[in-house]
């Protein structure tokens, strides 16, 4: 992989996803981080950018293989994003030769592994479940909202509502309102899932800043933990989304979650569509 973000004629990207949860990926290990909030918002627009869920910055880090930063297409920072973490360390681990990697995020610490059946596994960390850390103002498993939703931190917040059917769930209407809630003071990504088989669940996600996208990394794992809680499944856990299959494994060092990556494209941007931000 070329390294260097900026060039002479422009700015040097990636485009990858998993399960059809697209990111942007630009590594800035050896260079300033280019990334501010006008050019995430330019970048993030289908018509006039480039178009994705989140913008995935790869960064040099202390103790650990990278770091990476997240950006939604509203111009928002993420705190995580597991999606991109698999498919970034996927990228990583074929650049830097190895099997396994680890990484830094506002998450904290995290590491990542593939499979010997080319699945990409990366530990999301343990659950936040306190109030104040997730941030909500309510108790997290006892929401005052119709649907009795659940409230779980994967270094974003997420409100889970467990439904009858997820297909028929209304999550462009209810989504946006769920995300702007008063409960949440940093906004909420808001997941709907049903049971549809011994530890098996269907889910679909409306996140924050960003809207609704065939697949959410953290959202999954949120839903497994909240699933589990609710003594719906057990702690292993498969889950239908929208753009494909995840597998989350709440182990007793994390929540881990495993699932396939893509690689779409390399581009660069052009200094003319630079210089209009």
């Amino acid at each position: 992989m070329d390294n260097r973000p900026l060039s002479d004629t422009g700015l040097r990207f990636l485009k990858m996803h998993g399960l059809g949860n697209d990111f942007v990926v630009i590594d800035a290990r050896s260079g300033a981080n280019p990334v501010t909030p006008a050019l995430a918002r330019a970048l993030g627009d289908r018509h006039r950018g480039v178009g994705f869920d989140q913008l995935a910055v790869i960064l040099p880090a202390e103790g650990a293989d990278f770091t990476l930063e997240f950006w939604n297409s509203d111009g928002s920072k993420a705190g995580a994003c597991g999606n991109a973490t698999r498919c970034v360390s996927d990228l990583m681990m074929r650049d830097l030769g190895k099997e396994r990697v680890t990484l830094t995020t506002a998450r904290g610490r995290l590491s990542a592994e593939r499979r010997a059946d080319g699945l990409v596994s990366v530990n999301m960390g343990a659950p936040i479940l306190d109030a104040a850390a997730i941030p909500v103002t309510a108790d997290p498993l006892a929401l005052p909202l119709t649907g009795a939703p659940i409230a779980v931190g994967m270094g974003n917040p997420h409100c889970i509502f467990f439904v009858e059917d997820a297909e028929a769930a209304d999550v462009s209407g209810l989504g946006p309102k769920i995300e702007h809630h008063p409960l949440f003071p940093e906004r909420t990504n808001v997941e709907f899932a049903s049971l549809v088989g011994p530890d098996h669940l269907r889910m679909r996600v409306w996140e924050r800043g960003a809207g609704i996208t065939l697949a959410c990394g953290s959202g999954t794992c949120a839903t497994a933990v909240a699933a589990h809680l609710r003594g719906l499944t057990g702690r292993q856990v498969i889950v239908d989304v929208d753009g494909g299959r995840l597998e989350i494994d709440w182990r007793e060092d994390g929540v881990w979650m495993t699932g396939p990556t893509a690689l779409v494209f390399e581009a660069q941007l052009s200094p003319a569509f630079l210089a209009a931000l």
